[in-house]
């Protein structure tokens, strides 16, 4: 029968070690960083006729979605 080493939460040990931590794993970025990496003017040709397609299927989509919001609160 094989006996098992207990982890760090087990033996009371909570803090990691010097070693160990997130080592290895990427940086998830705040909420506060998050807003400051958008770009700051975005161009878009409002004139476009693919711009205005795209926005009037947006647009059905959206009210579809509201429109099945309400129908499941009733």
């Amino acid at each position: 029968m094989s006996e098992r080493q207990a982890s760090g939460a087990m033996t009371g040990n909570s803090k990691p070690s010097a070693g160990q931590g997130l080592q290895g794993q990427p940086k998830v970025p705040s909420k506060h960083e998050k807003k400051n990496n958008l770009p700051q003017d975005i161009d878009i040709d409002m004139e476009n006729p693919e711009t205005e397609k795209a926005a009037v299927a947006i647009q059905s989509q959206f009210r579809k979605f509201q429109k099945k919001k309400q129908d499941v609160k009733l």
